[in-house]
């Protein structure tokens, strides 16, 4: 549950020929070969994994993202373009985009129309500015080893008025309820994962950086403090999941950055 658009692709984290988990110092040649040992079989472990939820929270990011007819959306940490594909029902056209190159060919070979795969990096993406429609990136921002750097250099691919939908991994209500929360994901995804695939060392790092990620109204902020504007949040799955939408800012007649940059605050 989460692909990765940190950095460049790297043979750190492997021992003996098994994938071994990334530490949240997040070296990008760590993190890129942990998710290339889970590519054959990372689709089938987010169904696992979260209970066949991840196929309603694609649903309902794909809604936020609303790509319409001739539209261009970036979706970074793509990994295999499970979560691509769902961006191109009404006619626009999608770039997916990872750095974990196992995981862009496991999605290159299932081709899809009106999705390119492309390797990339978050903080150095391969884009023009102003490319994009809408960028979007779900459970994936949290593996980059600078998050506000990546949400500036996505500011910059975005075109005025378009639209940023970040998906990721969040905190319950409560601190003690989030406390247990915590818990049972240190125990139950490495213990799943590895009864699935053999990868629960790298799953064991996904919980850790689960806990580590801060929740939703500073999640929020940051993004405003990134330059965009509008920023609302919404919890999934009682929390477990935050969906937060921006927009970058548009630019009026007169040259001058306009539209609402107003505080960030859950959605109503």
């Amino acid at each position: 549950m989460g692909g990765d658009a940190g950095g460049g692709a790297g043979s750190a984290g492997w021992h003996h020929g098994r994938v071994t988990r990334a530490q949240l110092d997040k070296r990008p040649g760590d993190v890129a070969a942990m998710f290339d040992g889970l590519a054959d079989r990372y689709d089938l472990l987010n169904d696992v994994l979260s209970m066949g939820q991840d196929r309603r929270w694609r649903r309902i990011v794909a809604g936020a993202v609303g790509a319409g007819p001739g539209e261009l959306v970036l979706d970074l940490a793509a990994g295999t373009g499970t979560s691509s594909r769902a961006f191109t029902g009404a006619g626009a056209q999608c770039v997916a985009c990872d750095f974990s190159l196992g995981m862009l060919r496991a999605g290159a070979a299932k081709p899809a129309a009106r999705v390119r795969f492309v390797a990339g990096d978050a903080l150095a993406l391969p884009f023009r500015d102003l490319s994009f429609d809408a960028v979007t990136i779900s459970f994936g921002l949290r593996n980059v080893v600078d998050p506000d750097a990546a949400l500036a250099e996505m500011l910059r691919v975005t075109r005025p008025g378009g639209r940023l939908v970040v998906c990721e991994f969040s905190h319950l209500p409560g601190r003690r309820l989030d406390a247990v929360y915590s818990r049972y994901l240190a125990a139950a995804l490495p213990m799943v994962a590895r009864r699935v695939s053999g990868s629960g060392d790298a799953y064991r790092y996904l919980a850790d950086s689960i806990a580590d990620w801060p929740a939703q109204p500073e999640l929020a902020r940051r993004i405003a403090a990134a330059g965009w504007g509008g920023v609302r949040w919404r919890n999934l799955t009682m929390g477990v999941v935050a969906l937060h939408k921006a927009r970058r800012p548009a630019v009026n007649p007169e040259g001058e950055v306009g539209g609402d940059s107003g505080p960030a605050g859950p959605t109503v």
